[in-house]
């Protein structure tokens, strides 16, 4: 399937807002807060809140709040002060859903523990010390099952690392050679052809900036390492 194919189909299960038609209200707002955020801001969409007569503008895969003349910006997170619930991050956590079964798993490598029965994804750059780090918080967890997406970001050298790991005759101990051991893989031919640029569409195309990001079955996802407690109790949420 062409790059741009599954893009799309990836796009097309992604989890967001219901599809509407903006009140005269909110058009009339992200027409007057559109200019007024720079030319490099993408507005996505523009929805009237229940709190406080809110704007909510979801801007390159982010969520600020206006007001409705879009006169001030809010840059933050809404927080019901009697429950502590955070509004803003679970209307993150609802934008950025995904269905798992539309991740194009063949540009990962794959590992399976013991009966492999829970699954989750993770984006990580071999130059990365935080995915490092969740590389032997796995170690210890079991009956998983783990597609990695080289995901290579964070230093010029981290495509020529993640290639010559991803054409090892066995790529996912010669991730975790690297990972855990710094052990160096051989050099690779210059024939091999790597999927490097494809995740790299796709991490974007998920607005996915930092790693790891563990993405689970469920759609949801979690920025940044966690410990092996905080992952067995995400990982019992799921049905």
């Amino acid at each position: 399937m062409k790059a741009s194919k599954w893009i799309a189909a990836l796009l097309a299960g992604m989890v967001s807002l219901v599809a509407y038609a903006e009140t005269a209200q909110e058009a009339a707002v992200r027409k007057a807060i559109t200019p007024r955020l720079g030319e490099e801001a993408k507005v996505e969409s523009v929805t009237k809140t229940p709190y406080s007569g809110l704007y909510e503008v979801q801007v390159n895969g982010d969520i600020i709040y206006t007001d409705a003349k879009a006169e001030y910006l809010f840059v933050g997170r809404v927080v019901d002060t009697r429950t502590y619930q955070d509004y803003t991050k679970a209307r993150l956590d609802e934008i950025n859903k995904v269905t798992f079964g539309s991740l194009p798993l063949e540009l990962a490598m794959k590992e399976v523990k013991g009966n492999g029965k829970r699954v989750i994804a993770v984006f990580e750059d071999p130059n990365c010390g935080y995915c490092k780090r969740f590389r032997r918080t796995l170690e210890s967890v079991n009956n998983i099952t783990v597609y990695t997406f080289m995901y290579n970001i964070l230093s010029p050298d981290s495509v020529e690392k993640s290639r010559n790991i991803w054409c090892s005759a066995d790529r996912t101990k010669a991730w975790d050679d690297w990972m855990l051991n710094g052990k160096v893989p051989p050099t690779a031919s210059p024939n091999c052809v790597t999927p490097h640029d494809k995740v790299l569409e796709l991490g974007r195309s998920m607005k996915i900036t930092g790693t790891p990001t563990i993405i689970f079955a469920d759609g949801s996802r979690i920025p940044g390492a966690i410990d092996a407690k905080a992952l067995e109790a995400k990982l019992a949420t799921i049905k």
